[in-house]
Order: structure tokens, then sequence, then C-alpha cells
């Protein structure tokens, strides 16, 4: 299949590594690029108008925005491949309260955390590039 995958996408963001995980399990190849928060792509504006934000998961130029949406439509388009969620309606629930239940509860925390981390960071006089190759 000739399919062209695009994943606008930010290192740290833990809503990119889901939409990463998820077509890496499906053995999808992918280019993947890296957004700068303070100075947004025309691409990253252009596919996502609505919030402007990441991860946009772009197939044959078409924008899928939001991270769990992309997930769910990695797994219909490429269903050739094992499936990412189970296939009882109980337990897709479930994996799916989960999934919901890390963005509301365990994400709030990382970007809190990130935030400080960030603000120490610009108050020590520390250089932010050498913060990122220190966490890769």
């Amino acid at each position: 299949m000739g399919d062209e995958v695009i994943l606008l996408n930010f290192w740290l963001s833990p809503y990119g590594m889901r939409v990463r995980i998820a077509l890496e399990l499906k053995g999808i190849k992918y280019e993947n690029k890296e957004e700068d928060f303070s100075n947004k792509s025309p691409l990253l504006l252009q596919m996502n108008p609505v919030h402007k934000k990441i991860p946009v998961l772009i197939h044959n130029g078409k924008p899928i925005c939001e991270s769990l949406i992309a997930v769910e439509y990695i797994d219909e388009i490429w269903n050739d491949q094992s499936p990412l969620l189970p296939s009882d309606p109980y337990q897709r629930a479930q994996a799916r309260f989960w999934a919901n239940y890390v963005d509301t509860k365990v994400c709030l925390w990382f970007w809190l955390l990130l935030i400080f981390v960030l603000m120490d960071i610009c108050h020590s006089g520390q250089d932010a590039l050498l913060f990122r190759s220190n966490c890769v």
C-alpha cells in the first residue's frame, strides 16, 4: 500500500508517544515531524486549525487530530495487523476507560512537572537543548 503517513509531534508529548507506539505496533512506516511550540509550522496550523496542537496524524493528506482518535483510526485502517484494542466490547470499554484516566489524571501531572522543570532550567541559566539531549 502506498500510504503517506506523517505525524506532527513533539518529542516529549505523552499524547504523541501514544500515536507513535500505535504506529510502531502496527509496523507502519511514517515520517515524524517535530513541532516547535513557540513557532508552530504552517502545516500544523493547516492540519489542525481548530486546536492548533499536536499530535496530528496525516494519512494521505488527511489530518486526524487528537491522540485517542488517531489510535482508533490506525487500528481501523490497518486492521490486517494485530488489533490494538480487544475484540470484546467490555474489555474495549475498560481499555478506553484507562486511556481516559491517563489523559485526565496522569498527563495533567506530567505537564505540571514538566513546567516546573523547565521553569527551573530557565531560572538556573541552563540550556534547554542540553536538557533535551540529556532526556532522550
